[in-house]
């Protein structure tokens, strides 16, 4: 009786297993499979081509981290003002040749519109339309990374203290549904914000767009993010505008929430 007994538990031990090991199949990705992609899409609205280009700062600040991988490395940036994520044409940025670059992208980087966290309607589109790009990418032998976006902050009319947590929630949740990676930069914006009240990162007139600073915070996430490299220390400033000061101040605070998103 004993041994039979042993028998039903080990056999309902291993039917919960199967039934709890999808939910945890689900974790936060923590890492591409393809540690260094060389070409890379932006896909997003004006979060992206403010102030010169978030692109052009990332590919700028990975030469000077590391000069060969920056050598080799093609960005392609494809925006819409005011775009949610379901506006954008994606097959055909996704057809070689179309963009400029004869080879298939191997990261597509994908941003939604910085309201489609604030009601269910929008949230559901965004998961959906984010899952169906996910197999469209997948398809062409890329990855999909989700691009955290920024909180509103005053005067925007619908600014909230916690508007991050529907942000934050919506990306993690739609990213370990379709396996990808997220990139928090919404997160380094609350961190930056929390060391230094005073840091101006988004624009003033509007309380929506990054200010140059949120664009190169935003740069030293991705460089974090998706290469695995640290930008601290890095002497990537746009030129002489940004101060080494807050240049190390950001790059250290994006290097430290990559760090704690990924050890959770």
């Amino acid at each position: 009786m004993k041994n039979i007994a042993n028998i039903i538990l080990y056999i309902a031990v291993s039917i919960l297993a199967l039934q709890i090991a999808p939910i945890a199949a689900q974790s936060l990705k923590t890492a591409l499979d393809n540690s260094a992609p060389e070409r890379v899409l932006f896909v997003g609205n004006s979060y992206f081509y403010y102030n010169d280009s978030l692109h052009n700062h990332v590919s700028r600040m990975l030469a000077s981290l590391d000069p060969e991988l920056g050598e080799r490395i093609e960005f392609k940036s494809a925006t819409i003002g005011g775009a949610a994520l379901d506006h954008h044409p994606l097959d055909s940025h996704l057809t070689p040749g179309k963009l400029g670059i004869d080879e298939p992208f191997e990261l597509v980087i994908l941003q939604g519109g910085s309201g489609e966290p604030l009601s269910e309607r929008r949230r559901e589109e965004f998961a959906r339309t984010a899952a169906e790009f996910e197999r469209k990418i997948s398809a062409v032998g890329a990855e999909t990374a989700l691009y955290m976006t920024h909180a509103y902050s005053p005067p925007h009319p619908r600014f909230d203290p916690n508007m991050i947590e529907s942000i934050e929630s919506l990306y993690v949740e739609t990213a370990n549904e379709i396996g990808a990676l997220v990139i928090p930069v919404g997160l380094a914006f609350e961190e930056a914000y929390r060391r230094r009240p005073d840091i101006v990162l988004h624009k003033q007139f509007d309380g929506s767009h990054p200010d140059m600073l949120g664009t190169y915070l935003a740069a030293c996430v991705i460089v974090a993010s998706v290469w695995g490299i640290s930008p601290v220390d890095g002497d990537y400033d746009y030129f002489g505008t940004i101060n080494r000061g807050d240049a190390l101040f950001l790059q250290q605070v994006a290097q430290d929430v990559v760090t704690e998103f990924l050890r959770r």
